[in-house]
């Protein structure tokens, strides 16, 4: 089972979420991909990942995050035992996110949601000072990354899988050359559609 998690102000309809998820149904496994529409609140979005995958085992579970998604999969995948791929994932996001308390809009529907400051102290809940199995994880990282600096990935997940891109931007415009080493990690053979 995969679970992704997008990032802050994102939805299921971002390109990373919308070409795995057609992949996994190219392959006939779409029961097996979840993408849910994650609130703002990281607590109610931390609640919500742990009730889809209350019955996956952690040996049949990756949890892909990109941004803020990834700081919440880093948690779960420490919390669970299961499997994470981390999509240019936020390390420390209550310091990038403080900007923009208030009303914001998604990405892809331009549909208000509030960013509450008790949002930021709920982010540090979530915190993991350092992975404990790096072999578990499975980092994309782009230099050119225009929100997050790669750099803080990579020490934060040392010892981990790594794929750094040299260029590209946080979204990983060219993710579709990512997706067969993203579901093979997850023990997914991309080769394999029926």
């Amino acid at each position: 089972m995969i679970l992704y998690l997008h990032g802050f102000r994102s939805s299921p309809l971002s390109m990373k979420s919308r070409l795995l998820a057609a992949q996994m149904q190219a392959l006939g496994r779409e029961a097996e991909w979840l993408c849910p529409q994650l609130p703002a609140s990281p607590k109610l979005a931390i609640e919500l990942a742990l009730s889809l995958v209350k019955d996956a085992a952690p040996a049949d579970l990756t949890i892909i995050g990109s941004s803020l998604g990834g700081y919440y999969a880093t948690w779960l995948a420490e919390q669970l035992g299961c499997r994470a791929v981390l999509l240019n994932p936020a390390i420390v996001p209550l310091i990038d996110l403080e900007q923009h308390v208030g009303v914001t809009t998604e990405f892809h529907s331009d549909k208000p949601f509030e960013f509450k400051r008790e949002y930021i102290d709920e982010l540090r809940t979530f915190a993991v000072e350092k992975i404990t199995q790096p072999q578990r994880y499975f980092l994309i990282a782009a230099t050119g990354d225009e929100v997050l600096d790669y750099r803080d990935m990579v020490a934060h997940y040392q010892g981990a899988q790594q794929c750094i891109i040299d260029g590209s931007d946080h979204g990983i415009s060219e993710f579709a050359d990512y997706l067969a080493p993203v579901l093979a990690f997850c023990g997914i053979d991309a080769d394999s559609a029926r």
